[in-house]
């Protein structure tokens, strides 16, 4: 064990590379480059701003973020509430785009290349877990869940901003129907889980829970397949029960 409480890499570990495939994807340009630019995009469009700004600005102490992907939640932590940052991403061209954030972030961020199954920090390591638009994509989020419980101190905080299941049955059968070819296109990303209720069989007590939709906030009508691909979004935080 270091002396900042990382252990060494699990054997067995994934590389980048293996994470992709291990989803299913062709190797190659689009895997590698194209998707994660595309995800990256996505994820830094401009309505998740005001949560995430709120959502951040809770972290405090040691905090570690899992799946911290281009670095768009960087600009948004206090320096004044965080020790210190770890930053798990497993995914090299993520990594890569995140660079220039990183320089420009208020705290210091280690980097960590590994999944969010296989968090090489210490038991009870951590304040806060911060985890914004990731357990969409990690393979078995179960597994990671219980990693993140794991590396939470007693009284620590898990802060996530997050999409999953639509509660409306037809929009439902349509994100069934489009994800496959989804997760395909958007790095892994699925449609259909149930965000809260996994928080929750992972052992965790939801103490704040906001939702909303993208698609058809205004109240018009919007067909299912839109709102399907439109995010049904969760925001809150969660304790260990």
């Amino acid at each position: 064990m270091s002396t900042d409480g990382v252990r060494a890499a699990p054997r067995g570990w994934r590389s980048a590379g293996d994470l992709w495939q291990s989803r299913g994807f062709p190797m190659g340009l689009y895997a590698r480059h194209v998707a994660p630019r595309m995800v990256s995009w996505v994820c830094g469009l401009g309505i998740y701003d005001g949560p995430r700004r709120t959502l951040v600005s809770a972290a405090r102490g040691r905090v570690l973020e899992i799946g911290m992907g281009s670095g768009h939640n960087l600009r948004f932590y206090d320096p004044a509430k965080v020790e210190m940052l770890w930053g798990l991403e497993p995914d090299a061209t993520m990594r890569k785009l995140a660079a220039p954030r990183i320089a420009a972030a208020p705290v210091a961020v280690r980097l960590l290349d590994l999944p969010g199954e296989e968090i090489p920090l210490e038991d009870d390591a951590v304040d806060t877990v911060l985890s914004t638009l990731t357990m969409c994509t990690i393979p078995d989020l179960a597994r990671a869940l219980a990693q993140v419980r794991r590396v939470l101190k007693p009284g620590g905080a898990l802060l996530f901003l997050e999409h999953g299941e639509d509660p409306e049955e037809p929009v439902r059968r349509w994100q069934r129907r489009l994800e496959p070819a989804w997760k395909r296109f958007a790095g892994g990303c699925h449609l259909t889980r149930p965000i809260p209720r996994l928080i929750e069989d992972a052992g965790f007590r939801l103490e704040r829970l906001e939702t909303w939709r993208l698609a058809g906030a205004s109240g018009r009508f919007v067909p299912s397949a839109l709102k399907a691909l439109g995010s049904f979004d969760y925001a809150g935080a969660a304790a260990i029960d």
